[in-house]
């Protein structure tokens, strides 16, 4: 556990985007234990409906969608009790980015009632206090999905990770709701270098960060 006169005080909720492969749980995981942290993860592996949409999109996108909504929703509402109990807060989500994906995936009818739903659970969530984003290469990105191997994920294609990649830089680049962290994370490696992961906690942690900032950490190559 880390002293606390080396950590921002104001940063009591932190949440980690990026795209599928960029490392969201792995780093999540890393600074809940620097921080002794309570750990919120997505229940992704609990929608019965996202391996069929790996196969199908158009078919079953708008039942994978509604799943993941209602899920996080009820998953977030729970930060409320948490944060009686809890000086540090990691999340390896945040609830905004459900919209990303439906306004992928969804067609228009089926964006009108995802619309409808939407802002009515949004309103009454916990914002964090900070979002970093991963940003990475489309490279890497299949280069770490295809190193995990998880059977859910081998039907993902890289035309749709290249969908999904330039949806969410077109998101955070003009992301408002919160401080950011937007991370260069194509080519460093914080869960296995300790430098790498120190750098980034650093960073995170800084006193002096403003409301949006970009971090490009020295690179090294890794595929």
């Amino acid at each position: 556990m880390i002293e606390k006169q080396n950590t921002n005080s104001d940063l009591r909720y932190i949440a980690i985007e990026g795209v599928i492969g960029s490392g969201k749980t792995s780093l999540a995981k890393k600074i809940k234990d620097r921080l002794d942290a309570k750990l919120i993860l997505e229940q992704f592996e609990t929608n019965p409906f996202l391996e069929k949409f790996y196969t199908d999109r158009k078919r079953h996108a708008f039942q994978t969608q509604m799943f993941f909504l209602i899920n996080r929703f009820k998953q977030q509402q729970e930060l409320h009790q948490e944060d009686l109990f809890s000086e540090y807060l990691i999340c390896d989500y945040t609830f905004e980015k459900d919209r990303i994906f439906a306004y992928l995936n969804l067609s228009k009818d089926e964006l009108n009632l995802y619309e409808s739903i939407y802002p009515l659970l949004a309103r009454v969530l916990r914002k964090p206090d900070l979002v970093i984003f991963l940003q990475s290469s489309v490279d890497r990105l299949m280069y770490n999905i295809k190193k995990r191997n998880r059977k859910i994920e081998r039907a993902l294609t890289r035309s749709y990770i290249e969908e999904l990649s330039e949806s969410y830089n077109h998101y955070f680049f003009r992301y408002s709701s919160t401080p950011l962290l937007i991370v260069n994370s194509s080519d460093i490696d914080f869960v296995n270098s300790d430098n790498d992961f120190d750098e980034l906690f650093k960073q995170v942690f800084r006193e002096d960060r403003g409301f949006t900032e970009y971090f490009n950490p020295e690179t090294r190559r890794i595929i």
